[in-house]
C-alpha cells in the first residue's frame, strides 16, 4: 500500500534535475534512492520515472501520482495544522521568502529566535531580491521592500523606511560633492539591480517646492547584491541609493555622508505579504508577524530624522 511518506519521497524526487541530486536533498546514496523507487513502483506495479536517464523525468502515471499525492500532502498538513492550533500548539512549516540584505541581516536571526521558542515548527527561508510572483503561493510570507506594483497578496506594514544618496567623505573630498540632482551625471554612482526596478532612474522630489527631478545615472559599478554596493561606497568608489536600514549607522558613524538633503526619495517602506485574512492566518503565521511587527517597531533607524 502507497503510504504518505512514500509521496513525500516521490514529491522530493521530482523536485530535482537529478537523482543525485534528490539523494543529497535526502541525504542518502543514490542508490538508494533508485532502490526506493523502485520499491515503490513494485508496489504499484507502474513506472513512475523513465528509463534509462540521469535527469529525472516522470512518466504520466508519476506525473499524476505527484501531482495528485502533492496536494494530498498539503491537506493532510492543513488538518494537522488546525488540529496542533485549536490546542494553541505552533507546529507545521513557516515559510518566508526575504530580500538578500534584509533578510540576513534581520529576518533569519528572527526566525532563529521564533524556532527556538516553538520547537515543533518547521522554519523555510529563502533570499532572493528578485521574487518571483507566480509562485507566490509557496510562501506563508513575503517580505517585501521597495515601491509594490498591483498585489491580490495583502499587505502587513512593518516599518517607514527612506532612501537616501550617500557616499564617502574621501570619495567627496576627491570629487566634490553634488548641490542638485542633475550634478550626479558628473559622479561616479552604483546601482543596486533589485526587484526589477529601473535602477538607473534616479528620481527626486524637493522637500520645499515639491519640484520633481528625474537623473539617469551611468553606473560604473553595478550588483544585485546591497552588501557588495555598501562595501563599494566604503571604499570610496562612488555614490549609493540605499535604504535606511542598510546605512543609517555607518551615516552616524561618518563613514557615509548623506547626500542632498533637500531632496527626498522615493520612500521603500518594509511591508509583508500574505495570501490571507487575519482570522484565517494560522497560529505560525500570526504569531512570526507580531514578532516582526514588534521588532520593526523597535528598528534604530526609525527614531532618527
Amino acid at each position: 500500500m502507497l503510504t504518505t511518506e512514500d509521496i513525500r519521497f516521490l514529491v522530493v524526487v521530482s523536485n530535482h534535475r537529478t537523482l543525485a541530486d534528490a539523494a543529497r536533498a535526502l541525504n542518502i546514496t543514490p542508490p538508494s534512492v533508485t532502490q526506493r523507487i523502485q520499491h515503490i513502483e513494485k508496489k504499484l506495479s507502474l513506472k513512475l520515472l523513465q528509463r534509462p536517464s540521469r535527469i529525472v523525468s516522470l512518466t504520466e502515471e508519476g506525473r499524476v501520482l505527484v501531482d495528485t499525492g502533492s496536494s494530498i500532502l498539503e491537506d493532510l498538513d492543513e488538518l494537522t495544522d488546525k488540529l496542533n492550533e485549536s490546542r494553541g500548539d505552533v507546529s507545521g512549516r513557516l515559510r518566508v521568502l526575504a530580500p538578500l540584505g534584509f533578510g540576513n541581516d534581520v529576518i533569519a536571526p528572527l526566525l532563529g529566535e521564533y524556532k527556538k521558542a516553538h520547537p515543533r515548527l518547521e522554519v523555510e527561508l529563502e533570499l532572493s531580491d528578485k521574487p518571483n510572483w507566480a509562485n507566490h503561493h509557496k510562501w506563508d510570507i513575503i517580505i517585501y521592500i521597495g515601491h509594490l506594483a498591483d498585489s491580490s497578496l495583502k499587505m502587513v506594514s512593518l516599518a517607514p523606511n527612506k532612501r537616501f544618496v550617500c557616499a564617502s567623505p574621501e570619495y567627496l573630498s576627491r570629487y566634490g560633492q553634488p548641490e542638485t540632482p542633475q550634478d550626479l551625471k558628473k559622479h561616479q554612482c552604483i546601482a543596486l539591480r533589485e526587484n526589477n526596478e529601473d535602477v538607473t532612474l534616479w528620481s527626486f522630489t524637493h522637500t520645499v517646492s515639491g519640484s520633481i527631478e528625474n537623473v539617469r545615472i551611468r553606473p560604473s559599478l553595478a550588483s544585485n547584491e546591497g552588501r557588495v554596493i555598501k562595501d563599494w561606497a566604503l571604499r570610496d568608489l562612488g555614490i549609493i541609493m540605499r535604504s535606511e536600514w542598510d546605512i543609517q549607522s555607518q551615516i552616524d558613524s561618518g563613514k557615509l555622508v548623506r547626500l542632498l538633503p533637500d531632496y527626498e526619495l522615493p520612500n521603500a517602506d518594509i511591508v509583508a505579504l500574505v495570501s490571507s485574512a487575519a482570522h484565517e492566518r494560522s497560529a505560525r503565521v500570526t504569531g512570526f508577524l507580531s514578532l516582526l511587527k514588534e521588532q520593526c517597531q523597535k528598528a534604530p533607524w526609525l527614531s532618527r530624522d
